[in-house]
């Protein structure tokens, strides 16, 4: 099994699924027009939070190395099924702080280098295997 290792658990409630990754729980649902109870974020929203927090702490990480004043980050994130198999991730960056156009400019650069981008915007395969 490849690393993080993630643990998505539903019982009795309907599509309430209880996620672990071992040192953290939270919770993802469905919302209440589609039978959930809304107890957590939609699997999109997971989703798009991964590649906001990414974006956000690469972000972050790159300025402080070079004692930038970014002041902090701010992510606005979107999707769009445009047809079938073909979907838009719309990504706002809001930078807050003293930057320049040149290290606004970089920092977009840099964005599109943080790892969740990288795996969003590769290759995908899903190997799925029932258990024993």
């Amino acid at each position: 099994m490849a690393s993080p290792l993630v643990s998505a658990v539903i019982g009795t409630v309907p599509y309430t699924v209880t996620l672990t990754d071992g040192a953290h729980k939270w919770l993802g649902d469905a919302t209440a027009e589609h039978g959930g109870a809304y107890a957590g974020p939609t699997p999109h929203s997971i989703l798009l939070s991964a590649l906001g927090t990414c974006t956000a702490v690469t972000l972050t990480m790159y300025a402080g190395r070079k004692t930038w004043g970014l002041e902090g980050v701010e992510v606005i994130l979107g999707y769009a099924n445009e047809a079938p198999g073909t979907t838009t991730i719309s990504r706002e960056i809001r930078l807050k702080g003293n930057l320049d156009e040149e290290q606004k400019a970089r920092m977009l650069q840099i964005a599109d280098a943080c790892p969740i981008h990288k795996i969003l915007t590769g290759e995908i395969k899903v190997e799925s295997t029932l258990a024993q």
